[in-house]
């Protein structure tokens, strides 16, 4: 699995976030609240939904540590903005894209070779940055053929 280096350009999103640890994890918790309500943001831009990581500084991968998840979609600006809603600019940067194709159980050793192996092992290093998953056409919830992008923010080594 060897990913594409991209540049991610600077985008505005619409959706909800929520906080939470890996102990505690509770994305769908979060995409339940939000699915419902995505079609009221007005200024969507394309079908693409988003599932954005942001990390704390220096995460360490702990269960214990808390991050924020992100259900979002791209809009063109932030003149609407619907009750319960929150918005997120990601700034432009530098991402190793990775296809994952499976389900959900498969995530984890999708991320456990992006983590422990090509990462320590590229010219690069996670960037503190967000983290996200673009879940496009070919993404099917929990299909054994569903596909999604996981973009990783990287940054050379020094």
């Amino acid at each position: 699995m060897k990913p594409t280096i991209k540049i991610f350009p600077e985008t505005k999103f619409i959706g909800k976030n929520l906080s939470f640890t890996y102990t505690d994890y509770r994305a769908f918790e979060l995409w339940s609240s939000f699915m419902p309500r995505r079609n009221e943001i007005r200024n969507a831009i394309g079908k693409d939904l988003f599932n954005i990581q942001i990390n704390p500084e220096n995460f360490d991968f702990n269960p214990q540590t808390e991050f924020v998840k992100w259900a979002v979609v791209p809009v063109s600006d932030f003149d609407f903005l619907p009750e319960g809603m929150q918005s997120l600019i990601v700034e432009e940067g530098l991402y190793a894209v990775f296809n994952h194709i499976g389900d959900a159980s498969k995530a984890r050793e999708t991320f456990g070779y992006i983590f422990g192996f090509w990462l320590p092992n590229s010219e690069y290093e996670l960037d503190n940055r967000p983290q996200f998953e673009i879940l496009g056409e070919k993404y099917k919830n929990n299909a054994p053929d569903s596909e999604e992008e996981i973009w990783i923010p990287i940054k050379k080594r020094i």
